[in-house]
């Protein structure tokens, strides 16, 4: 009988909020681990440190894994799924942030995450089957960019219509599509 996954959370910029959907589905499954925060100022915003905080949390999980990554997690297991040797059962991606547009307000600018490593985004084939979950109305991305990702990702594309960037701002705590998902990538 095969072994269920362990699910690893990666958090976008802002890490880990309480009423985040992340965080609360982090407090519902059976086996979860999350990468530990790193905020978006400083080594927050090396690329090299939040690849191998990724790296390290993953090498600490027996067995096989499923990925949960949110806005600016999606880069960030990009550039991981380069370069490691961890397999993964599968990614669910949602809404990935277009990191080469300037950001809103409270977000950190181009120039610092050209500095830290975050640009260009890659955009080769991932080794593990993926879903992007995408937003028509995403303040940081545009759909038709988010499409071009997940094409070059590999991933299947799901259209999840206006949810914002699908965090609190936007009116999202608990987001059971993602149980739905998991679930897929898990089987």
């Amino acid at each position: 009988m095969p072994q269920t996954p362990t699910i690893l959370i990666v958090p976008g910029l802002r890490d880990h909020a309480p009423a985040h959907w992340q965080t609360l589905l982090a407090a519902q499954l059976p086996k979860v681990r999350t990468v530990a925060p790193m905020g978006r100022t400083g080594a927050g915003l090396n690329r090299a440190a939040r690849v191998q905080a990724i790296e390290q949390a993953a090498q600490a999980i027996d067995g096989p894994i499923v990925i949960v990554a949110h806005s600016g997690g999606c880069p960030m297991v990009a550039h991981w799924a380069a370069q490691t040797q961890r397999p993964v059962h599968g990614a669910l991606l949602a809404t990935p942030p277009e990191l080469d547009l300037p950001m809103p307000e409270g977000y950190p600018p181009l120039q610092a995450l050209s500095d830290g490593g975050w640009l260009p985004v890659p955009l080769q084939t991932l080794p593990f089957p993926s879903i992007v979950a995408a937003s028509r109305n995403d303040p940081l991305a545009r759909f038709a960019q988010v499409e071009q990702m997940a094409r070059a990702w590999g991933s299947r594309l799901v259209d999840l219509g206006e949810v914002g960037h699908l965090n609190p701002a936007s009116g999202y705590g608990e987001w059971p599509r993602a149980h739905e998902f998991i679930a897929e990538l898990s089987a």
